[in-house]
């Protein structure tokens, strides 16, 4: 079960969907059980209920229209359109920097992602490259996802907080053979498809403190990634302040902020996710499970 509270914002957690009543359309509302992991219920096939906002995007959701509807199919809570270029935070977690044998940054890492590289969760299918496939080479991190709610240049990490829209989960995909061929990631992490996120956005107000979430990822059932993000080497602030320096980020720019330790390709023997896996990213307190099941490109 998904912890709730209390708050004054209008709305605490949003979905953009398909309804099964109208499968043309795309709708923003907010799930009426406020305790259903999104995810995991659909999953198991289960009924969801949202009330429908009048809003078309979770950047601008409206107001409760009173109307209810039953998810078809949940999508990433931005559009790719919305999302700019994607920020990317490399070598973030402490864990993570001691299975790869690296010393801690002392700034971050930071790489991009192209907005066609946005993908849904469960139950469209996260197509592996083929380029990927020639050695086996893809891998999961799971990842908790930053929202940025209004335009934001050359903020303090004191009032960083204040430009955040919400939180969600992400599974930054990742090609190794790509990725260790050169010293820049974009490539080898920007493939169509390689950062679903979802389903669910969550309201800031939920989270005043993103430092004190837990993070999993499992692939086919087994745990192979459990960190909290305490662990994080550069807080959601000092990500946020950095990140804007001389930069503008508008409303709807995704931050994903690192991975724990446990990712495929140090493990002995190597993971990969594979047609046919599927892989959970799950983030506690309030956000979920982003599901994901893996098909090979044509």
């Amino acid at each position: 079960m998904l912890q709730t509270l209390t708050v004054s914002a209008s709305w605490k957690r949003l979905v953009r969907f398909v309804p099964r009543s109208d499968r043309t359309k795309v709708l923003i509302g907010q799930p009426q059980d406020s305790h259903i992991d999104v995810g995991i219920a659909l999953r198991k096939e289960r009924d969801v209920a949202v009330d429908v906002f009048s809003g078309s995007s979770v950047l601008s959701p409206g107001q409760d229209t009173g109307n209810d509807a039953i998810i078809d199919r949940v999508l990433s809570p931005l559009a790719s359109s919305e999302v700019g270029t994607i920020r990317c935070i490399g070598l973030n977690y402490k864990q993570h920097a001691a299975e790869v044998n690296l010393a801690l940054p002392t700034v971050p890492t930071v790489f991009m992602k192209p907005d066609t590289s946005l993908g849904d969760p469960w139950p469209t299918p996260i197509a592996l490259p083929k380029i990927t496939q020639v050695d086996d080479c893809g891998d999961y991190e799971s990842e908790l996802a930053v929202v940025i709610g209004k335009t934001a240049k050359n903020v303090s990490e004191a009032d960083a907080m204040s430009y955040v829209l919400g939180y969600t989960a992400c599974n930054d995909i990742s090609s190794r053979t790509s990725q260790f061929a050169q010293s820049q990631w974009s490539f080898s992490k920007g493939f169509d498809g390689a950062c679903p996120i979802g389903p669910a956005l969550v309201s800031a107000s939920l989270i005043p403190d993103p430092s004190k979430m837990r993070v999993r990822g499992l692939k086919n059932g087994e745990v192979l990634q459990d960190c909290g993000t305490d662990d994080l080497i550069f807080s959601i602030p000092k990500l946020i302040s950095f990140l804007s320096q001389g930069t503008t980020l508008r409303p709807g720019t995704l931050i994903i902020t690192g991975t724990p330790a446990g990712v495929g390709v140090v493990r002995k023997p190597k993971v990969t996710v594979k047609a046919g896996d599927e892989f959970h990213v799950e983030i506690l307190p309030y956000i979920g499970t982003l599901i994901n099941l893996f098909a090979n490109e044509q």
